[in-house]
């Protein structure tokens, strides 16, 4: 990872995992003042129109990317992975739903090698392993994962999320898409799946306080829009495996984050596991010297 389009794209991760990170405590708390789906359909819906107004300011084409792969992308991508883990925060806490959902990696690490043909290198295989093991620690399956819907929740969308990042991979190999066209549109469809699951499920009633307005601007601008355009643009340039396997960085951070604001303090178990995971991590990411 020498080259600068490269560096730029390892900067744009790591911003997004800590803006991702951050976005748990906020999706938690705003479910004081709204429903999952309402939440969820308010955030991409106004997140898509930010991205479209970029577009516009910065005299790029609204034209779509091919429809179909960027539909699926929306769908698994927005719709099911937001509004999965969203339903899931109703019941379970922050920082472990956070956990649950990036299972996302061991499922984008599977589809990969199939889908794109990235077969993983010893190095990814350590930091799978170790990761593995440190979310095994984090969950404490000998202990119960809590609530089985909300966990059940939680990793179906992180497995829907797994898809839309093998099938983004996929769509950028296949057809010159720019990333923030592409982001906006897939936002877009995504957005109004959820909006149709708000209008049909019966969830509490929206109250608009400061707090919630607070939390969609956060959602929108920060989480939604810039997090997404920045996670296309590392994914465009770097691999599908390193790229799903480094975001394991945010449930890590997240689990900090709701312990300093939530009061989810982990247990020793979670604690070890978060060193595991950051082991992996650093495995997943070693460079090769040239030899």
């Amino acid at each position: 990872m020498t080259d600068p389009a490269s560096r730029r794209a390892a900067a744009a991760l790591a911003a997004t995992l800590l803006i991702w990170a951050y976005s748990w405590v906020v999706m938690k708390q705003a479910l004081a003042y709204a429903g999952p789906f309402d939440f969820a359909a308010l955030r991409y819906l106004l997140g898509a129109a930010t991205l479209f107004a970029v577009l516009l300011a910065a005299r790029q084409p609204l034209a779509p990317p091919p429809l179909w792969p960027t539909a699926l992308v929306g769908l698994a991508q927005t719709a099911a992975f937001q509004g999965l883990e969203q339903w899931a925060l109703v019941d379970g806490g922050a920082g472990r739903v956070a956990l649950l959902a990036y299972t996302m990696p061991f499922w984008a690490v599977a589809l990969a090698w199939p889908l794109l043909r990235e077969r993983p290198a010893r190095a990814q295989g350590l930091g799978v392993a170790l990761a593995a093991l440190g979310l095994a620690c984090i969950l404490e399956p000998w202990r119960g994962l809590g609530g089985a819907r909300s966990s059940a929740l939680a990793v179906g969308g992180g497995a829907a999320w797994a898809l839309g990042t093998v099938l983004s991979k996929r769509l950028f190999q296949r057809h010159a898409v720019a990333p923030l066209n592409f982001a906006a549109w897939q936002m877009l469809i995504g957005a109004l799946a959820l909006g149709a699951a708000a209008l049909a499920v019966p969830q509490r009633p929206l109250q608009w306080t400061p707090a919630l307005l607070a939390a969609l601007a956060y959602s929108v601008v920060v989480a939604s829009s810039a997090a997404w355009a920045l996670w296309l643009f590392a994914l465009r340039h770097l691999s599908a495996t390193v790229a799903s396997l480094s975001s394991l960085g945010v449930p890590v951070f997240s689990v900090l984050l709701a312990w300093a604001i939530l009061g989810e303090r982990p247990s020793p178990a979670e604690a070890a596991g978060i060193a595991l995971v950051l082991l992996g991590l650093v495995a997943v990411n070693w460079r090769r010297r040239p030899v």
